[in-house]
């Protein structure tokens, strides 16, 4: 009769342990799974409206879906610790670009440039992270109908955000190769517009590189000359000037390439935009990729050709410090670069 309560009493005390063991269980999974869900920022822009991510939800019949007919852009935000502030990085610039862009796909949406502004900004402040995150705005035709057109649709534009650091080695430097895929020209998908179906291009040498051990491809137009990274503007250094292709060699017109030219004179330092030849890249004292994703990328490799010696370069070295201090909001004379969220 002892064993029998003894057993009892046991087997109640276990169940108990193990109701407790199961409520603290549940309290972590929901505790991970709201943290999970705060990391990859729950909140997006979507027809006109700031909704929980898992409410924006697109048709497979949506057309740009089907043609690549969609006109994105790719901004950063920087959290600085130091001040616990984050600051929004050419956010004007890089939705005029987006409206330019949309003037050649025959694209209008309801919004203006500093209403998608303040919607970036609220989006940013709600989304609540303190990192360095990558913002996406995409416009595209959101009508269900099957015909690649660019004239009576409806476009609608969406936003969403990400975390996101160093998209390519920003330290040590990275390995390139100059890709067998040419790069599209302004009279086929014009490479100055961010288009989703270009991007096919970009994935092909992407794709190539990475499958070649190297870390990022370059591509040369048609006419055999550097055009840029697969999604990055690129300069090289020889003699103490910088050289970056001009943007009738089929490349984006990178707003980071923009900002690099300027602080690059800032600096002291010649900029020149010309024709470089492929072989030039392997006599260059410093090659660097730049935009908004890669940054300021540092080449050391093209090739299998060491470029320099092998090493980031000073000058590059100089134009990231510069560089990263001002998207930061610690340069005074960049501060119109940024706007604090």
């Amino acid at each position: 009769m002892l064993m029998e309560k003894y057993f009892n009493s046991l087997g109640e005390n276990l169940l108990s342990i193990i109701k407790l063991l199961l409520l603290i269980y549940n309290k972590l999974l929901k505790f991970l799974y709201i943290g999970v869900k705060e990391v990859f920022m729950e909140y997006v822009y979507f027809e006109g409206k700031i909704v929980p991510e898992d409410e924006a939800k697109i048709s497979v019949k949506t057309n740009s879906l089907h043609y690549g007919t969609a006109i994105f852009e790719g901004i950063r935000a920087y959290y600085d610790k130091d001040t616990d502030k984050m600051y929004g990085l050419f956010f004007k610039e890089h939705y005029q670009r987006l409206f330019q862009n949309m003037k050649v796909l025959n694209m209008e949406i309801e919004e203006s440039i500093d209403e998608l502004i303040e919607i970036t900004k609220e989006l940013v402040r709600k989304n609540n992270i303190k990192s360095d995150i990558y913002i996406r705005p995409l416009v595209y035709f959101s009508d269900l109908k099957i015909s690649p057109k660019l004239i009576g649709y409806t476009a609608k534009i969406t936003i969403y955000t990400y975390p996101l650091g160093d998209y390519i080695d920003i330290n040590n430097g990275i390995k390139a190769k100059v890709s067998s895929w040419r790069r599209l020209n302004d009279n086929s998908i014009p490479p100055r517009l961010k288009v989703a179906g270009a991007y096919v291009n970009s994935a092909f040498a992407k794709t190539e590189a990475l499958l070649n051990g190297a870390d990022e491809a370059i591509v040369l137009n048609e006419k055999g000359f550097v055009s840029e990274g697969s999604a990055e503007n690129l300069f090289i250094v020889r003699n103490g000037k910088l050289i970056t292709p001009p943007v009738s060699d089929d490349i984006l017109e990178g707003i980071t390439r923009n900002a690099v030219k300027t602080i690059a004179e800032d600096l002291g330092y010649e900029v020149e935009e010309r024709h470089i030849a492929r072989t030039e890249l392997y006599v260059a004292d410093e090659v660097f990729f730049c935009g908004t994703g890669a940054q300021i990328s540092p080449v050391v490799e093209i090739d299998h050709v060491k470029i320099g010696d092998g090493k980031p370069g000073d000058i590059t070295k100089k134009i990231q410090e510069v560089y990263f201090n001002a998207v930061r909001g610690k340069i005074p004379k960049y501060r119109h670069w940024i706007i604090e969220i």
